[in-house]
């Protein structure tokens, strides 16, 4: 396995085996470090994205590095990666080694420490976790599970969820998103036309409502009822 050791020239076997090898490699470490510290990315999309930046880096910034190796490699990275994709979409144990089931830390609001121990984080972690969710009662969790992405999902106990319409069976109005209608001055006309409205109407409108002209107008959208909020320039 010499072409694991120093070389002048590697052939295109050599470059490939040395990929194969270094993916599965940063696999097993990522696998090993645990979630927490690749958190919002899969295990593949870690390896992916930390090991193809370093290869490619190397012979941009270095004119004495040729580029045949770092895209042989960048290559076979890519395929093993799409076959992994693949295999483990179609494979449940390899899938669920890739992307492991989530687990709970905190039950009937008690925290499971071997969960904890698992998950390879503090209790002081957990809390925080739970205080950025407005969460300062453990007891008032009925479930948290640490996902696969290293992220926890918190469900409360419905004694403490917060009251909503649908709680009263009130009946509310559809959401309705507001279109952005002025930017910085200028008119985003597609969203006049969307509303069967034009300029002369938004002229008149905004001179009715506020005495003003569209240049003085930082950003004014408009809503499902042709109603319009406009944010002037401070």
């Amino acid at each position: 396995m010499d072409f694991l050791q120093a070389q002048e020239t590697l052939n295109f076997m050599e470059w490939i085996l040395r990929a194969v090898i270094g993916f599965f490699f940063m696999l097993i470490v990522a696998k090993l470090i645990g979630q927490r510290a690749i958190s919002q990315l899969r295990l593949l999309d870690f390896v992916i994205a930390l090991v193809v930046g370093n290869i490619i880096a190397h012979p941009l910034s270095d004119e004495h590095l040729g580029m045949k190796g770092a895209m042989t490699t960048t290559i076979v990275l890519v395929v093993l990666y799409t076959g992994g994709l693949f295999i483990s979409l179609n494979s449940t144990r390899i899938g669920k080694f890739l992307d492991p089931d989530p687990f709970p830390l905190i039950k009937e609001g008690e925290i499971l420490y071997k969960g904890l121990k698992k998950a390879r984080i503090s209790i002081d972690y957990l809390l925080a976790e739970l205080r950025k969710e407005k969460i300062e009662d453990v007891k008032k969790v009925a479930l948290a599970l640490w996902e696969s992405d290293g992220k926890l999902s918190i469900f409360l106990d419905p004694q403490y969820e917060a009251i909503t319409l649908s709680t009263f069976q009130m009946t509310t109005k559809p959401f309705d998103l507001p279109q952005t209608v002025i930017r910085e001055g200028k008119i985003v006309h597609h969203t006049l036309e969307e509303k069967n409205k034009d300029e002369g109407w938004l002229v008149d409108t905004l001179m009715q409502t506020h005495q003003t002209g569209i240049r003085n107008v930082l950003l004014a959208t408009i809503d499902g009822e042709n109603n319009l909020r406009v944010f002037f320039y401070k």
